[in-house]
């Protein structure tokens, strides 16, 4: 078994088509079709469907793809490693957060970062906490903040908690204020704006008005948080959200939930299996720097309060 073989099968089960994925490649179809063929003659088992020009994935192609993905991660890890013996001066860092993370925290994070470290690469995915920890699990990721508890039972993550934030109920700024702080209970009945399914705030948030004895009722739903924001902004409902996000949003206005209330935990996360690259170890310790400092300087986002030390 070979990496070239690995990479072949997984564009062809990404492309679900030989001739495109041998374009992905850079390579002549009938040579990535004759490295297929060898891997399959390897492991002893068909890892492709084909009929009809449709090409799907055997129940060994199945198993095969996470597994592959992994290792090839895993490889490009390795040779980005090696690349850096000589000092930080080039590199690469994967890293993940929720949008509301990449728009405050991790900015300025990755500002300090990169005038340390010029040299180093930085790749940034946004998504959902739930998305995140399957990136860091597959190795497509070095580091991310997520949001604990962790929603997965897998045990390959090593988590170090940093923030806690407060969530807040957001809705037009031109709205009067009736009093300082609401109930869940205050949300019985009143139209909300709420983010798509498997987003970590919509759990949240649903689980707070089921305990609360109720179901919400939603204006719309399905927006990730900038269009959330702005169906806000545009009269639509009010939202759950953390407290950070409303910094420069002059046309929304947070209301605190009564305590004890409704807040996430912030967490960083890599995989327990694989060591952190030299440039992945330095911007850890560079968010955690930034972190810490902002938190005894009481620089922190209103709503945000430091965990780690």
């Amino acid at each position: 078994m070979q990496f070239q073989q690995l990479a072949y099968f997984v564009a062809v089960a990404e492309a679900r088509h030989f001739t495109q994925a041998a374009e992905r490649m850079r390579v002549a179809q009938p040579s990535l079709s004759k490295q297929i063929k060898a891997l399959e003659e390897d492991l002893g088992a068909r890892l492709f469907s084909r009929a009809r020009g449709n090409v799907t994935l055997t129940a060994a192609g199945e198993a095969l793809l996470p597994l592959a993905r992994r290792i090839l991660a895993d490889a490009d890890t390795a040779r980005q490693e090696v690349a850096q013996l000589a000092g930080l001066r080039r590199g690469r860092v994967r890293l993940g957060a929720t949008p509301s993370l990449c728009a405050g925290l991790m900015a300025d994070a990755l500002a300090r970062f990169h005038r340390s470290y010029p040299g180093i690469e930085l790749l940034v995915e946004e998504g959902g906490s739930r998305d995140l920890v399957r990136a860091l699990a597959r190795g497509q990721l070095d580091l991310s903040l997520i949001i604990m508890p962790l929603q997965s039972d897998d045990p390959s993550l090593v988590t170090q908690e940093i923030l806690r934030e407060n969530l807040v109920v957001v809705a037009p700024a031109h709205e009067p204020l009736k009093r300082p702080y609401l109930h869940i209970e205050d949300l019985r009945g009143r139209q909300m704006v709420m983010f798509r399914r498997g987003y970590d705030l919509r759990e949240a948030t649903l689980a707070a008005c089921r305990q609360a004895g109720f179901e919400p009722r939603f204006a719309v739903q399905g927006g990730e948080m900038d269009a959330v924001l702005r169906f806000v902004e545009a009269g639509l409902g009010v939202a759950v959200v953390p407290s950070m996000v409303l910094d420069g949003r002059p046309g929304l206005r947070g209301t605190p939930l009564a305590p004890p209330g409704l807040s996430r935990t912030i967490a960083l996360a890599h995989r327990k299996d694989v060591e952190p690259t030299r440039a992945a170890q330095a911007f850890r310790e560079t968010l955690l720097s930034y972190v810490v400092e902002a938190g005894h300087d009481g620089t922190l986002p209103e709503g945000v309060e430091l965990i780690a030390e």
